[in-house]
């Protein structure tokens, strides 16, 4: 049987694993609910296995209210730290991965509801958003239209609209050497060799690896090397490791210089970044 380009990546893409980021609860169908919004609570527990890739005739908006979310998707990985979230467009394939004793509340928006982005991103949220998705969440999936609670869900969708995007993630493309290398560096993030030293793992020169890279992920090995360890510095501070211990682990020779990396980065210390997402409040939003 032939097998289309687009075949052969997806089934790359779903042959990566990545490493220490579980999901354990049970999977909710959106889809048996017909109802624009829906609302679900869920808490993590420890060491079960990741949900293999599926996809929703709903978007689906995560939100991190405990730990870390990781969303695997075509294209690359997305991650929230505690009080963001990811956003997977009706049709996607996708896979989320929670930190361990994560908790996260997970709505899903039918996308004739609601003209919200048709690629992944990520959200800042405001207290207003996060309010609403809380109630909706013990309300009863088969609300009666036009009662508060479908009047709630439709605020919610304003709202939403009104909430600016980020791009918190990692390039991925389909080609199998760009997969492979992603999965080593997921693996072991603190890997330091050379461009030299990766150039030579695939059997390519450092001017053919370079312009791979750049072809296919838009950036540099030494940027795109970075913002991996963003995301995965992300991941650990937001599941309660330390600075000291992320800087480490990521091969930084001092707590220092990871910080100015970071800094240089997303425009601020990791601290201060984590410490401003955890008020969960978004002043732009109500300007």
């Amino acid at each position: 049987m032939h097998k289309s380009p687009g075949f052969e990546a997806d089934h790359n893409f779903a042959r990566m694993t990545l490493p220490d980021i579980r999901i354990n609860y049970d999977p909710v169908d959106p889809d048996q609910f017909d109802r624009p919004v829906l609302s679900f609570y869920i808490e993590t527990g420890k060491d079960n296995d990741e949900l293999p890739l599926h996809s929703h005739n709903k978007g689906q908006l995560v939100v991190a209210s405990h730990g870390s979310v990781m969303c695997r998707a075509p294209g690359g990985l997305w991650i929230v730290p505690p009080r963001g979230a990811v956003w997977i467009p009706a049709g996607v394939l996708h896979s989320n991965c929670v930190s361990d004793n994560g908790k996260v509340y997970t709505v899903f928006i039918d996308p004739q509801a609601c003209m919200l982005p048709r690629t992944c991103c990520t959200f800042t949220i405001s207290s207003l958003v996060r309010e609403l998705i809380q109630r909706l969440s013990v309300c009863p999936p088969l609300y009666q239209p036009e009662s508060p609670i479908d009047r709630l869900g439709r605020v919610l969708l304003d709202e939403l609209l009104l909430m600016p995007t980020e791009q918190i993630y990692l390039p991925i493309s389909p080609d199998s050497r760009v997969q492979q290398l992603a999965t080593s560096l997921l693996h072991d993030p603190g890997d330091r060799s050379t461009v030299e030293e990766v150039a030579a793992r695939y059997a390519m020169s450092v001017r053919t690896f370079a312009r791979l890279i750049l072809k296919e992920t838009g950036m540099t090995y030494g940027r795109w090397r970075q913002r991996l360890h963003i995301l995965v510095a992300l991941q650990r501070l937001s599941a309660g490791a330390s600075v000291q211990a992320v800087s480490l682990d990521l091969g930084y020779e001092t707590p220092s210089a990871f910080i100015t990396m970071f800094k240089k980065t997303m425009g601020k210390s990791p601290r201060r970044f984590l410490a401003e997402r955890s008020s969960f409040v978004n002043h732009e939003a109500f300007a």
